[in-house]
């Protein structure tokens, strides 16, 4: 069956890929919402058009960030949700000098891989199926447009959309075709220092260093990170002090953290709440947050990648799955306990980068593969995670 399926796919190449260079050609700079809003609007006649009109569309004001849609469509069963951002990194005016172009089986343009032709893939999935006259499952759709800066409008909606669904698929870039099916957790923070200005000449036993209490701070964050357990804590960003000769009376740092497991999230908690001054005329502050949960490989995940996995074998794929730093929509309705399988989207690479591309051939059989899963998933339900 998804033989046939990838044979249809393949007959609509050309109506792909100008479907792809249609929606790159829209720029959707995550900071710009004038532009989301207009990029939104474009993909919404487009699906209509593409997929019928819909059982129900929410619509979510998403305030300074871009909005966000949650289309239903009908189909067998319970739905299946499929996360698809439409908020790019590349800033306004981007396409002037690096339009949409293909070459052979290599694609560019900015945001195609990262994640503007998973969309495409995506609904052109349920076009085949029903081409082909095969029952494919209900389907709940979120776009959402400030996943680039780590989702803070979209994610309750997200979240929302997920209640009653029976699996997730992730239309995010795959990494060199594999799947995803683990992303770690990400916390973003910041580390604050207040010290005691003083002459550094004239008065320095006056003074208290807050970029001394930073700089040890720093070496306790540091220190947090474990490799062979999956946690890293990275301090990007320092700043501190207003003068050489000026005792520092604040500093303060970004900090990034990672962790592949709830556990270690709990021990960076532990350490960051341990973080005290050195000096006690000095104080330390931490504030921020974990920006995305742990998506922890589940055996619910485990299952949904073991169908999708049987399904490449048939067409002759090899479909591979791997654990990624980066985090994704995906990790919000994973760690609810839902099955999710990330990464389904385009065979390339260069997310974020110059180099940005997509494989045309990898874009037929992806499509293929997620006709044929959500065929699957119409009949078969993935258990969720207790």
């Amino acid at each position: 069956m998804i033989r046939e399926l990838h044979e249809w796919v393949r007959a609509h190449r050309d109506d792909l890929l100008a479907d792809v260079a249609a929606y790159v050609s829209i720029e959707t700079p995550s900071d710009d919402k004038t532009a989301l809003t207009a990029g939104l609007s474009w993909v919404d006649g487009w699906l209509r058009e593409r997929l019928g009109e819909p059982e129900n569309v929410r619509d979510v004001d998403g305030g300074r960030y871009g909005d966000i849609k949650v289309y239903d469509f009908p189909g067998t069963g319970e739905p299946v949700l499929l996360l698809c951002h439409y908020d790019t990194v590349w800033p306004l005016g981007t396409l002037k000098d690096w339009p949409f172009t293909v070459d052979g089986d290599r694609a560019t343009g900015p945001g195609i891989f990262d994640m503007k032709s998973g969309l495409v893939h995506a609904v052109w999935a349920l076009r085949a199926l029903d081409a082909a006259g095969l029952p494919r499952p209900a389907v709940r759709l979120v776009l959402n447009g400030d996943e680039e800066i780590g989702s803070p409008a979209s994610r309750p909606v997200i979240e929302e959309a997920a209640a009653g669904t029976r699996a997730t698929l992730v239309f995010e870039a795959s990494a060199d075709g594999a799947v995803k099916t683990a992303r770690k957790g990400v916390g973003l923070f910041r580390v604050h220092t207040k010290g005691v200005e003083a002459h550094a000449g004239l008065d320095p036993a006056k003074g208290a260093s807050a970029v001394d209490e930073l700089a040890r701070a720093v070496l306790a964050l540091h220190g947090l990170s474990d490799v062979d357990a999956g946690t890293t804590v990275n301090v990007g960003v320092v700043t501190g002090g207003t003068r050489q000769n000026v005792i520092a009376g604040a500093a303060s740092g970004e900090i990034d953290v990672r962790v592949s497991s709830a556990a270690e999230a709990a021990r960076i908690d532990a350490g960051l709440a341990a973080l005290k001054a050195h000096d006690p005329r000095a104080a330390v502050e931490v504030t921020g947050g974990w920006n995305r949960p742990v998506m922890e490989r589940s055996d619910a995940i485990a299952r949904l990648y073991e169908l999708a996995r049987e399904e490449a074998a048939e067409l002759g794929v090899t479909l591979r799955e791997c654990s990624v730093g980066g985090a994704s929509d995906g990790n919000f309705v994973a760690a609810l306990g839902h099955p999710v399988l990330d990464g389904f989207g385009a065979v390339g690479d260069g997310a974020h980068a110059r180099h940005e591309h997509i494989s045309v051939e990898g874009m037929m059989e992806r499509t293929a593969l997620a006709a044929a899963v959500l065929h699957r998933l119409a009949g078969r339900r993935p258990r969720r995670t207790e």
